[in-house]
């Protein structure tokens, strides 16, 4: 996460919910049997929980906790939270993903979209895949679109000589997370195995510039935050990337094309003989 963890919005978050949790569905679609009955569950980085209730159609009996430390996103998904109609139960609680450590052993850690906030997440995966149950997996999904014009295009302006002197230090880069060879050898490494792939979605989004709406919600957050007291100086900033972003991803008939490259891992603990 950066030295200031950015002020999320769920309502803004949430107005692109169906292509965020797309990638959630895909990285499930690759987890296999889980070894627990009922399977305990950690969903690190649950945000408004709209995702993380798709684990209780998948595993209906499993115990399923969801952590994050921002306060909102929590109160968003608490409205989520207790029994579930398979029998298991679902809750919500704050939690640091740089220091989080589960109380009993789990059968899937999972986290999606919240890694590449957290430098050296992948020195966590030793610690995670300690607390794997045998035959538990670990499975991730983070952004590897950093280098696309939605992003690049907001350091290059937060680092113009307008900009740079409130804005240094502010933004992610490109080693934000890790290629997908280097998670592959990191999973490999604590004798987990290890499935690590590359998709790049095409998101077709409608209404007014739809990108720049999409990244209110995630990667303009810091920006946002580092503005919040000149609204002058925000709405200067924001007006400047917006033309930016409609040059970069000009409008169709059928609305704008918006391509998203993410990156998946599912790595399984050996189960016991």
């Amino acid at each position: 996460m950066p030295a200031t963890a950015p002020t999320w919005d769920p309502a803004q978050y949430l107005r692109h919910a169906g292509p965020r949790t797309r990638p959630f569905t895909d990285l499930l679609a690759r987890v296999p049997r889980l070894p627990g009955d009922p399977p305990r569950i950690a969903d690190l980085g649950c945000g408004p929980g709209n995702a993380t209730v798709l684990l209780t159609h998948r595993w209906p009996t499993a115990r399923i906790t969801g952590y994050d430390n921002a306060p909102a996103m929590l109160e968003r998904a608490r409205a989520h939270a207790g029994p579930t109609p398979g029998g298991g139960h679902l809750d919500f609680t704050p939690a640091d993903v740089r220091t989080w450590h589960p109380a009993e052993p789990h059968d899937l850690i999972l986290s999606n979209a919240t890694l590449q906030w957290v430098p050296g997440h992948d020195d966590l995966f030793a610690r995670w895949a300690d607390t794997l149950t045998p035959g538990g997996t670990l499975a991730f999904q983070v952004p590897g679109n950093f280098d696309a014009p939605s992003h690049r295009l907001m350091r290059e302006l937060a680092g113009s000589p307008r900009w740079r002197h409130r804005l240094a230090g502010v933004l992610r880069h490109t080693d934000a997370v890790r290629t997908p060879g280097e998670y592959l050898a990191r999973l490999t490494a604590l004798g987990l195995t290890a499935d690590v792939w590359e998709t790049t979605y095409v998101h077709l989004l409608t209404g007014e510039d739809p990108v720049l709406d999409w990244v209110k919600g995630t990667g303009l957050r810091p920006v946002l935050d580092a503005l919040d007291d000149d609204p002058g100086a925000r709405d200067a900033f924001t007006e400047e990337y917006r033309t930016a972003l409609r040059a970069a991803y000009p409008a169709g008939p059928h609305g704008t094309a918006f391509p998203f490259r993410r990156i998946f891992a599912v790595a399984r603990k050996a189960a016991t003989a």
